[in-house]
């Protein structure tokens, strides 16, 4: 290439002829070598009509073949001048040439560089490869090694035996630390027996005596340590509840170690603390229930009954309480007051001695059960946290359950108070609400057993005041008094008791008992109702007894039972007989004419007619004494009736049956023939209706 361009130099200098080089092109040799086709020449021309030059040869006629050389010859002389200027140029292509094999020259040295680092890049990339394979076993046997190394050293940590854990175990008192060392100590010897690999361990020849002699040790000491702070229960006037809180539980790790490690010593550490509490336990309540033995205060005995008489004493009869106390046989009182106190703290003997105060049973039950409840409750708790069995609490309470049934047993065969038994019942009741409210069960066969033995013996005593008005003497109890009688008042004030302490208990066996005692007192009452010789006094009698029962049951139940609407009918009915027999004396004509006569038709022709002779006495008797007569039946209602409210109502009703049988009379009067003549002596209606506001007024 360079050679031509070096020619091409020469050429120009020695005034090149570009024309004589190429010579004269002959288009029509040229065309005529070949055979042109003019197929598809109309279309073309009809495509290149728009066209303006081919527009212009078409129309101007020009020979194609003219045209065509004046084409040749400008792309000819282009030509010659595009060869011209390459000509010109020939000195710079040249210096180009020579810069581009220097280039290349130097491409090819990169490229024999560039072919050794790619080389050596592959061999790194192989060495790469070689060291991350390495690397990854290396890592691999790394993390196998750990995990090795952490069996290994939790293996050495469980078996080995450290000098400091020895000397603890061995040498030191028993703390907190110690009590740390005994739960690393009880870790090692579990690790002994549980583990696999510790058992098919050669170490484990060599530690397991060791761990042995340290167990023997731990467990000697711990119990030593334990049975003398058991042993502190014992002393006097210690306050059992603060040592087992702040003392005993702080250590309560050393039983588990026991139970785990020392069966045999823990078997007598549990029997050391049953035999201590239960003593200690046994002692305390022994020793409250004697003291609570000196502020009883008797309230009845067998011979306290409804029906018996008891006004009279023999001189073998001991000596009574005041009647102050001796009314709490049949009345309740203040001392329902109890259960509003259920949950009061218990009574201190000492300081309720010293004010010379005493109480009835149920007070003293209701405190030995409360002192019994928290004492169970603290000692039933401790024993489940400390010991983690409830079966220890059963074995120490024996003792203190067996005292408290010696005492009962006692107290009970001679209780005669129906009241305070009734009332043990509802406390009992309440200290099982109680122990349920606190989730404490270990009571509930104790208090359930109290219950039983309670409700017989209530039921027997019960039935003594039933039979004592089934088998009464009449000649005995009969007064000669027309008031309320002591028995009927011993009997309303037991029943308002009763049902005072049934009232939201809804107990049906006490209701059905209460109605037999009811029956019972109803054919006492009518006995000694009959040994009255005048019938109008044997309704008095049942009246006052009847409203008396009345008033003192409202006090019990206000919205009124079955038994006080009992009461109530036979209060009306026997007010009815009373009213009837209290008109009978005073105005006995007048009645018997209105019931037997005055019904009668006086116009008709009957055998024996209503006359004026007959009415005219019964008219001129009442118009003579009628106020004096009403005047002599208040006398006789305030003189009769206890209750002055009761006989009012009476007498009021005694006054309105006389104005109806006076107006009966009268309507009578009117219809007799000539009866117009006795208008002069009757008296009006509204001066006897004056007359009883006047009475009324004194209500």
């Amino acid at each position: 290439m360079g050679h031509s361009f070096a020619e091409a130099g020469d050429a120009q200098k020695n005034n090149f002829d570009l024309g004589e080089f190429v010579g004269d092109l002959n288009i029509e040799d040229d065309a005529s070598s070949d055979d042109i086709s003019l197929e598809g020449l109309q279309q073309e021309l009809e495509e290149c009509k728009d066209d303006d030059v081919v527009a212009n040869i078409l129309s101007k006629g020009t020979a194609l073949r003219d045209y065509t050389k004046g084409v040749e010859n400008n792309l000819r002389q282009v030509e010659l001048d595009s060869i011209q200027d390459y000509i010109k140029e020939s000195d710079n292509l040249v210096s180009l040439h020579e810069q581009i094999r220097e280039c290349d020259s130097i491409l090819s040295q990169m490229e024999t560089l560039l072919s050794g680092f790619q080389t050596e890049i592959g061999s790194i990339s192989s060495d790469i490869k070689i060291l991350q394979e390495k690397s990854m076993d290396m890592g691999l046997k790394l993390k196998n090694r750990k995990v090795a190394e952490s069996k290994l050293a939790k293996f050495v940590e469980d078996i080995i035996v450290p000098p400091r854990m020895v000397d603890i175990i061995v040498d030191a008192e028993v703390n907190d630390e110690y009590l740390r060392t005994l739960e690393i100590l009880s870790k090692k010897l579990k690790h002994t027996e549980v583990d696999h690999m510790a058992k098919t361990s050669k170490a484990l020849k060599d530690v397991q005596p060791e761990l042995e002699k340290l167990r023997q040790k731990a467990v000697s000491k711990v119990f030593d340590f334990i049975v003398q702070k058991l042993y502190a229960l014992r002393k006097p006037k210690t306050n059992i509840q603060i040592l087992q809180q702040s003392v005993l539980l702080k250590y309560k790790y050393i039983i588990s170690f026991l139970k785990e490690h020392g069966k045999e010593i823990y078997i007598e550490v549990r029997g050391a603390y049953i035999d201590t509490m239960n003593k200690v336990l046994s002692a305390h309540f022994r020793a409250y229930i004697q003291a609570l033995e000196k502020l009883q205060l008797d309230i009845a005995t067998s011979s306290d009954l409804i029906g018996v008489d008891t006004r009279s004493t023999s001189l073998f009869s001991r000596g009574r309480e005041p009647l102050k106390n001796r009314s709490a046989v049949y009345a309740l009182g203040e001392r329902i007051n109890i259960l509003k106190e259920i949950d009061q703290p218990s009574l201190i003997p000492h300081i309720a001695e010293a004010s010379s105060q005493k109480y009835p049973y149920e007070v003293l039950f209701r405190s030995l059960h409360k002192l019994l409840m928290d004492t169970a409750t603290s000692e039933y708790l401790f024993c489940d946290d400390f010991f983690g069995e409830e079966s220890i609490f059963y074995e120490t309470f024996a003792g203190p359950f067996a005292v408290i049934d010696e005492h009962f047993g006692t107290i009970l065969p001679n209780c005669y108070d129906a009241i305070g038994l009734m009332l043990m019942i509802r406390i009992t009741h309440q200290h099982q609400l109680i122990m349920s409210r606190r989730r404490i069960p270990c009571l509930d066969s104790y208090l359930d057993k109290v219950n039983i033995s309670l409700w017989p013996r209530f039921k027997m005593v019960f039935d003594l005041h039933l039979n004592s008005l089934r088998n009464a003497n009449v000649k005995t109890l009969w007064e000669d008094d027309i008031h309320p009688h002591y028995v009927m008042r011993r009997y309303a004030e037991f029943t308002s008791s009763l049902i005072h302490l049934n009232v939201g208990y809804g107990d049906g066996q006490l209701e059905l008992n209460l109605e037999r005692l009811r029956m019972a007192v109803d054919d006492l009452l009518i006995k000694l109702a009959k040994t009255f010789s005048k019938p109008k006094q044997q309704i008095v009698f049942l009246i006052n007894n009847y409203d008396m029962t009345i008033a003192v049951l409202k006090e019990a139940s206000p919205e009124g039972g079955k038994i006080q609407l009992h009461f109530e009918e036979l209060l009306k009915s026997n007010t009815s007989l009373f009213v009837e027999e209290l008109l009978l004396e005073h105005f006995s004509d007048l009645i018997k004419f209105v019931k037997n006569r005055a019904s009668e038709d006086p116009s008709s022709t009957s055998e024996r007619p209503i006359t004026v002779t007959e009415v005219e006495p019964i008219v001129k008797d009442f118009g003579n004494r009628w106020k004096a007569a009403i005047e002599l039946m208040h006398k006789d209602v305030i003189t009769s009736f206890s209750n002055f409210l009761c006989g009012m109502e009476i007498l009021r009703a005694a006054l309105t049956q006389l104005l109806l049988y006076y107006t009966r009379l009268s309507d009578c009067i009117k219809k007799i023939q000539g009866g117009s003549a006795l208008n002069k002596d009757l008296v009006s209606i509204s001066s006897i209706m004056y007359e009883i506001r006047k009475y009324s007024r004194t209500f």
